[in-house]
């Protein structure tokens, strides 16, 4: 790819794979969306699970592959060393900074407790004012269900507002999600004005 990126998607999804097929299916169409529309993927830089699919799917449909993976999860991770560009740091503070400055839009996929955390993370700093960034939920075969169930409760109790709510997107079709979460950061690929 010898131009720049048009924009930045950061993904937050799992080290693992899953138990339902959709969710590696999912991940593969994020990464091919990302890499045909010229666009850049960061993500956490590990080569297991759906991180793994998603780099791998960018990088076969043409886009940059941007992974910022800390020293002491390397091997854990199973770090990416085909990253177009591949960032090793010191922490996990450094390592969602850098993931937070690199992005225009955010997506969470299907993942464990750490992509909760990064979810919740990105979506309170947007409540404080800390970026305007669109954020995206991508709820795959009904996987945050719960979660969103207990965030509405948590709206009925008091301690969560609609506008707070609004902040998210929630989508169950990657392509129609990642296209309304990008066009919201005031991007419009060039594939996609072509209609392709």
């Amino acid at each position: 790819m010898n131009h720049p990126p048009s924009f930045s998607v950061c993904v937050y999804c799992g080290s693992r794979n899953g138990i339902s097929p959709s969710f590696a299916q999912v991940a593969r169409e994020v990464g091919q969306w990302i890499g045909s529309h010229q666009g850049q993927l960061v993500y956490g830089g590990g080569n297991n699970g759906l991180m793994g699919l998603v780099a791998q799917a960018t990088a076969d449909a043409g886009g940059r592959v941007v992974g910022i993976i800390p020293t002491a999860l390397q091997s854990k991770e199973n770090t990416r060393t085909a990253c177009t560009e591949l960032h090793v740091v010191q922490t996990m503070h450094e390592r969602k900074h850098m993931m937070a400055e690199r992005a225009d839009v955010f997506l969470a996929l299907p993942g464990g407790i750490g992509t909760f955390e990064e979810l919740f993370e990105v979506w309170t700093w947007r409540q404080l004012g800390y970026h305007n960034k669109p954020i995206g939920l991508l709820n795959t075969s009904g996987y945050y269900d719960g979660l969103l169930q207990f965030v509405t409760h948590s709206v009925k109790q008091g301690f969560l507002s609609d506008w707070q709510m609004d902040l998210i997107r929630i989508g169950s079709d990657p392509v129609t999600l990642l296209q309304d979460l990008v066009q919201a950061a005031g991007f419009a690929p060039q594939a996609m004005i072509e209609g392709l």
